[in-house]
């Protein structure tokens, strides 16, 4: 009996150990994710003023079949940008973000930038990703299509680091990033959310490469 008792608290002292290393492990792997989400994983890639011959700007959801506010600072980088001649044409990129949604997101985006005095020629739609991956492979097939190679992407800040690796990863040449950040997100909320995203892109990264 006696024996039995010390074994049963020799198991329980090796679980409590494995818990505890696997919870050391996970809030050492949070706070590497969340350093590189902060822009230690673009910050080289983001500073850059080289032209290109595209933008692409990453989804986001639709509110009512206009652009969220979140989608909208993306948006109005790219409009900022183009302006200042950072790049001649448009990606815009995203699906339905629902199954009975009036209009992709890349067709509230574009519908947002003729608003704002694009010329619709300047604009070219991806609508149907649906994910960051699926925005940069499907933008990717867009921009041989059309014999462009080079490219600006944007995003928020929060998630330049994992859509530049994602560029990378697919090969694009030497891409352009360019972020903002946002008054408008709980970012507490959405850069927690983005170190799960980034953990699922590191899984996809090994089988992609």
């Amino acid at each position: 009996m006696r024996n039995r008792g010390k074994h049963k608290v020799s198991l329980w002292r090796r679980l409590l150990w494995i818990a505890g290393a696997g919870i050391l492990i996970g809030l050492i792997w949070f706070g590497y994710t969340q350093w590189k989400i902060g822009g230690a994983g673009y910050a080289n890639f983001a500073n850059s003023s080289k032209p290109t011959e595209v933008g692409i700007v990453l989804g986001a959801s639709l509110w009512r079949d206009k652009p969220s506010p979140a989608l909208q600072e993306r948006l109005d980088l790219s409009l900022e940008l183009y302006e200042q001649g950072k790049f001649e044409y448009f990606i815009v990129t995203g699906g339905k973000d629902r199954p009975n949604a009036q209009l992709s997101e890349a067709e509230g985006m574009a519908n947002y930038l003729i608003e704002h005095g694009v010329e619709p020629s300047r604009i070219e739609m991806e609508k149907h990703a649906t994910s960051t991956l699926e925005n940069l492979k499907f933008s990717q097939d867009i921009m041989k299509e059309k014999g462009w190679k080079s490219a600006t992407i944007m995003t928020h800040d929060f998630h330049g680091a994992r859509a530049y690796e994602i560029a990378d990863a697919l090969g694009y040449e030497q891409p352009e990033l360019k972020t903002t950040g946002s008054k408008v997100l709980f970012l507490p909320w959405h850069r927690t959310r983005e170190s799960l995203a980034y953990t699922k892109w590191k899984w996809d990264e090994l089988w992609l490469r």
